[in-house]
């Protein structure tokens, strides 16, 4: 796999993205999830949304100890879609990659999407993650993505995990996350829509915890969100939104009972 690195002219930094908020108990494992990695050329710019809890002090602590952590603390609760656009405003690497404070990766991870997309020649990717509890274990739902998709594909599928993304800043230019929610698939359609694909790393790269009072957990409200995205951002007249609204549905019951999209 080193081999790769010889199309280039160096090692590229990868600028993760982790927004933070009351997160104190699982933003250890995450911080410590990117320190295992086996690439080693990356800068974690950690933004934190006016925790009330010690998020703040848990990661000041590793960032003392690691010069590649970065803190930024938000003066007032802005949402993580804002959390995220501040981080990307002062990213340094080429390369942007996302992860929430209670999510993991695997050790890999970075080496092997980097590998995927520089041979590739790409500038989107994804891969697969699985499903764990807050005590981290598996729940036995992996979700294995496509090769590849483009923007009829993606319209109504939740396959694409933000945790497990990567974006090449040279190939799609800089980006910001939109203010409508969920401001990660509203930006994924948004570079689909613009031409781009989304290029598939079919093996679990990632882990996406599932903490039960967490607003992403209510289903209702989810569902109304996606709904406002088909509607507002993508301007789908009524019908079709109800058709890429019932495949959002069923996706998303698909996914969490067997790891499968439609």
């Amino acid at each position: 796999m080193e081999s790769v690195w010889k199309e280039v002219d160096e090692t590229p930094l990868v600028s993760v993205i982790i927004p933070t908020y009351n997160c104190a108990s699982f933003i250890a494992q995450a911080i410590r999830s990117v320190q295992k990695q086996t690439y080693e050329n990356w800068e974690i710019i950690a933004i934190d949304d006016c925790s009330s809890d010690t998020t703040r002090c848990i990661i000041e602590e590793f960032a003392r100890n690691d010069e590649r952590i970065k803190m930024i603390i938000l003066t007032e609760n802005r949402g993580a879609a804002e959390a995220r656009n501040v981080g990307l405003a002062v990213a340094n690497g080429n390369y942007i990659a996302f992860l929430d404070g209670d999510d993991m990766w695997r050790p890999e991870k970075l080496m092997k999407q980097l590998h995927f997309m520089i041979k590739k020649d790409i500038g989107f990717s994804f891969t697969g993650y699985c499903l764990i509890g807050e005590n981290a274990k598996e729940m036995g739902v992996h979700i294995i993505p496509p090769p590849v998709l483009n923007y009829k594909e993606l319209v109504g599928n939740t396959i694409i995990g933000c945790l497990t993304v990567m974006l090449d800043r040279r190939k799609i230019g800089n980006v910001q996350m939109p203010n409508v929610k969920p401001e990660d698939t509203a930006l994924w359609l948004s570079l689909l829509r613009n031409g781009h694909q989304a290029y598939g790393i079919q093996e679990v790269l990632a882990d996406y915890r599932i903490v039960y009072d967490s607003v992403s957990r209510n289903k209702i409200k989810a569902a109304f969100r996606y709904w406002k995205l088909l509607r507002e951002q993508e301007k789908l007249n009524p019908l079709f939104a109800g058709v890429y609204f019932t495949r959002y549905a069923l996706n998303a019951y698909m996914k969490n009972k067997r790891g499968t999209s439609l």
